[in-house]
């Protein structure tokens, strides 16, 4: 019936609005601190927390600046791994930080949301591991003496605390109730995988004790990898994302490729749904979409920061200038470093 046709449109769009506008939350890299979160109606006034993360918030203050930490790690990494691209993770004042970008199903999107759930599990983590959180320490669950011989000890990273605060904290909108909308799906998955990023590569790090540097005894703990780490596989998984498309199996909704020739992605791939824009031309419909006019590029590559790519064939500027930096730096006793200033002219090309 066409009202119920209605309806179902109404509350699809919905659906995909509230999917889409999940990631607001990295909006907490926009304050100083907060740290300084001492009471439940601060929470309220936090830009960018739906109702839910508002009641986290409420009943996790202390963890606010951990998380806050953890948008703007997301942010940074993103920025250095999207440096030489078309798209370079340019952040707006305004939510979502992003743009128009993570609001459409494209690998792009998937990548921030991938970076972001990773990026709260990491800060959190590493938050209880530094003693910061009251509620959270060192994993105390790795103990005794190892199968390789080793002792356990140390202050192991707690990333069960942090995987599931990040999975209850940033997953919220989407395992709202009804929220079984592809793009939800879509995010939900990214997230995990995220978080995987981390998970599937743990480090063990040991500490030799004994005379003289001997290790007659050898005690280790569990670490996570540096963040840099989680970001370049992330940005893997974004290279090699698959395309899906919603069906219905059995009763349950799930993603599989659009492409029935390629391989099932695992749980540690990035999924996405639409082909991304080119990212070639400023678009002011579309915040976040600033276009490659005036960017930078390497005139000697063949790769996505060449200027014939990154120009999107209109062609490149080329101008001298001046660069400062330091150098024949010397150390003196003590204790400090003493550097000329040396200045060097060089190329710069630039998109027209």
């Amino acid at each position: 019936m066409p009202g119920e046709y209605v309806l179902r449109c109404i509350l699809m769009l919905c659906c995909a609005l509230l999917s889409a506008n999940a990631s607001n939350w990295l909006y907490l890299a926009k304050l100083s601190s907060v740290g300084s979160i001492r009471d439940e109606d601060t929470c309220e006034r936090l830009q960018g927390l739906i109702q839910r993360q508002v009641q986290i918030c409420k009943r996790s203050v202390e963890v606010m600046d951990a998380v806050r930490h953890g948008a703007q790690l997301a942010i940074d990494e993103c920025q250095f791994q999207f440096r030489t691209r078309r798209w370079n993770c340019s952040t707006l004042e305004t939510m979502p930080v992003f743009g128009k970008v993570v609001t459409q199903g494209t690998r792009e999107a998937a990548f921030v949301y991938a970076i972001s759930a990773a990026s709260v599990a990491f800060a959190v983590t590493r938050a209880c591991s530094s003693g910061e959180l009251e509620k959270c320490g060192c994993d105390h669950n790795v103990h005794g003496v190892s199968p390789e011989g080793f002792q356990w000890s140390g202050c192991s990273d707690n990333i069960a605390y942090g995987v599931a605060f990040s999975q209850s904290f940033v997953d919220v909108r989407e395992r709202s109730k009804g929220q079984s909308s592809s793009r939800a799906l879509m995010n939900l998955h990214n997230n995990e995988a995220g978080r995987k990023a981390i998970l599937s590569h743990m480090r063990v790090e040991c500490k030799c004790h004994g005379v003289s540097g001997s290790c007659e005894v050898k005690t280790c703990w569990k670490a996570m990898p540096p963040f840099r780490k989680v970001g370049n596989i992330i940005k893997e998984k974004f290279d090699g994302a698959t395309e899906v498309e919603q069906r219905k199996v059995g009763t349950t909704k799930v993603l599989v490729p659009r492409n029935s020739q390629f391989k099932p992605h695992t749980e540690e791939d990035l999924v996405y749904l639409d082909p991304s824009p080119d990212f070639c031309d400023y678009d002011p419909r579309s915040p976040g979409m600033l276009g490659t006019v005036g960017r930078q590029c390497n005139r000697t590559s063949k790769a996505i920061d060449g200027c014939e790519l990154m120009c999107c064939g209109r062609g490149f500027q080329t101008q001298e200038v001046e660069l400062v930096d330091r150098c024949s730096c010397k150390f003196h006793w003590c204790c400090y470093v003493k550097c000329k200033q040396c200045r060097k002219m060089v190329e710069m090309h630039t998109c027209r």
